[in-house]
């Protein structure tokens, strides 16, 4: 959609984590310029002001989770109008597990346009402290909170390759760790990073079972993000003329035709689909 020049713009502003240093410039210059402000919560944004020493406009408004539906209409219609809305959260990016996405989305199919004034990221900066493979990573934000639900989010991602990011309250991090152990493994690697930087900043790196008996025994506070390691690279079973004519013939007897049979098998044992046709032509012409 073509974008009105009348129409204002929305402003997504990255909030520092906890330390108040952490903030631009340019994120104070766009709290002092926006005609309206909104806020997850105005009163850690009127202190946050007070530090950087910004004198915010007169229209701010709160925007959280529970209002973030019936706010988001007239939000929309103040940017129509013309206004420079900004959207600030506790911490971190607008959106990302935080209120954001629905007037971003609103913004773009109105043809408001939208930008960012980029800042900390609690994913990024948990991944770094992590000691874990960065180049590539998921972001599963918060886990289900009823257990079966949790358990089964997690049978899913047992098999990812790539690290998992994922937030979590203080007073349900010991029944996700243990839950993480049992299905991940005790022994997969995780850091669990805590207050991220705040004063009392922690990382506690190890195995899942590991933390999980560290968590039981001193119970962390404060916002907390954890990282898992990626599952690691399956091992193909050992590729013997026997095992990989059984695999084919197991495969045919669930409907599937020769030729994919051999084609999963020579997936399963990583060899060359010859390899596993020379083994079957042997087995068969033995029989």
């Amino acid at each position: 959609m073509a974008h009105d020049t009348n129409t204002g713009r929305l402003t997504l502003l990255g909030a520092p984590l906890g330390n108040r240093d952490d903030a631009s410039p340019r994120l104070a210059a766009a709290l002092a310029s926006a005609d309206v402000i909104a806020a997850e919560d105005t009163r850690r944004l009127r202190r946050l002001a007070d530090e950087l020493g910004v004198e915010l406009p007169d229209r701010i408004v709160s925007y959280f989770e529970g209002n973030e539906q019936r706010r988001t209409p007239a939000l929309l219609d103040e940017l129509t109008a013309g206004a420079s809305v900004a959207l600030i959260t506790d911490g971190g990016m607008p959106s990302v597990s935080d209120p954001g996405y629905r007037l971003v989305r609103a913004a773009i199919d109105t043809g408001v346009p939208v930008t960012a004034v980029p800042g900390p990221s609690a994913v990024t900066t948990a991944l770094a402290l992590s000691g874990l493979p960065c180049d590539r990573f998921c972001f599963e934000g918060f886990l289900p909170r009823k257990a079966g639900e949790r358990r089964a989010r997690l049978s899913e991602l047992a098999d990812e390759p790539r690290t998992l990011v994922f937030f979590e309250a203080p007073h349900r991090i010991a029944a996700t760790v243990t839950a993480m152990a049992e299905v991940f493994g005790a022994d997969r690697q995780a850091a669990l990073c805590r207050e991220l930087t705040k004063t009392y900043e922690e990382v506690r790196r190890g195995g899942l079972g590991e933390l999980s008996a560290g968590i039981a025994q001193d119970a962390p506070r404060g916002e907390i993000t954890f990282v898992v390691a990626g599952a690691p690279p399956a091992v193909a079973p050992e590729a013997t003329p026997e095992a990989m004519a059984a695999e084919v013939e197991r495969l045919m007897e669930t409907g599937m035709d020769n030729k994919a049979a051999m084609r999963r098998a020579a997936e399963l044992f990583d060899v060359p689909k010859r390899v596993v046709y020379d083994a079957v032509v042997a087995a068969r012409t033995e029989d």
